[in-house]
């Protein structure tokens, strides 16, 4: 089967775009299979993570049946995407080796067990299912699923930009 290459589209930047989409989704489906087969919900960094595979699934998909003047923008907005990720993935990878400090709503920056009363540590609204942001849950090579991420969102990104480039 062939792929229909439009006027203006090479069939090199297709593909890279293609790949960068798929890549994502890859991304989130394994992230859900980890959060629903394997029992590790994410914290909030790694929910923001998300995010931004969602915005490139989508553009992904839609991208080659705009007309050429909205695709160039959208192809740029792709790889942005795809850099933001990775940005928030690096920074969740700092915060889990301790490089800087991270949210004090989902780290250990919060304030300790020893300065909360009785009364504190009996409290049924509190959240009982907060996952931390400085505990890593799953590392494969000595990186983590942020660490992971990151390197998986800026291989994606250079993808954008060559289809990007590639589609001028």
């Amino acid at each position: 089967m062939r792929l229909p290459v439009e006027h203006g589209a090479s069939l090199s930047g297709q593909i890279a775009v293609t790949l960068a989409g798929a890549g994502s989704a890859a991304v989130l489906l394994a992230a859900w299979g980890f959060q629903v087969f394997g029992g590790l919900a994410p914290c909030p960094l790694c929910v923001w993570q998300r995010w931004p595979h969602v915005v490139a699934v989508v553009i992904a998909a839609c991208v080659w049946r705009l007309p050429a003047a909205l695709r160039q923008p959208l192809l740029w907005t792709g790889a942005a995407a795809a850099v933001t990720t990775g940005l928030i993935g690096v920074y969740h990878t700092g915060i889990e080796r301790g490089w800087w400090p991270g949210p004090d709503s989902c780290s250990g920056a919060g304030s300790d067990l020893s300065a909360l009363s009785g009364a504190d540590l009996l409290d049924m609204s509190a959240p009982v299912n907060l996952v931390m942001c400085d505990e890593v849950a799953w590392s494969m090579l000595g990186l983590s699923m942020a660490s992971w991420n990151a390197v998986a969102a800026f291989a994606f990104g250079a993808l954008w930009i060559l289809g990007a480039r590639r589609s001028v």
